[in-house]
């Protein structure tokens, strides 16, 4: 005789009432739907963490392609200045170091 076709009396102890076997098994439903419940929850849980993981990566790609991007031009706009230094006539003139004062909101909040 297999354990499904026993009596349930026999399954849960012999001097066990009818009404305690009953309210063992449905203990053991509310169980069982319990922990098939917090399995959901869990497998819902790490969805949603997998799901923030893919958008936190797409974020971290498009960040480092934009740093790669930014690292450029910067490299570019500096070897421009250095080009422009070579031959800009204000960095070479000599009334660069003549200070002129210059009535702008900038030079009033400047210490004298």
């Amino acid at each position: 005789m297999t354990e499904a076709e026993r009596p349930k009396r026999l399954l849960f102890g012999a001097d066990v009432s009818p009404e305690e076997d009953d309210r063992k098994i449905r203990r053991r439903e509310k169980n069982r739907v319990a922990a098939q419940r917090s399995r959901k929850k869990q497998t819902q849980k790490a969805d949603k963490l997998h799901e923030e993981y893919e958008c936190l990566e797409q974020e971290n790609t498009s960040l480092k392609r934009e740093i790669g991007k930014l690292t450029d031009e910067m490299k570019h706009l500096s070897e421009v200045l250095k080009d422009h230094e070579k031959i800009c006539p204000l960095l070479h003139c000599s009334m660069n170091f003549v200070t002129i004062p210059r009535p702008d909101a900038l030079t009033s909040c400047l210490p004298r």
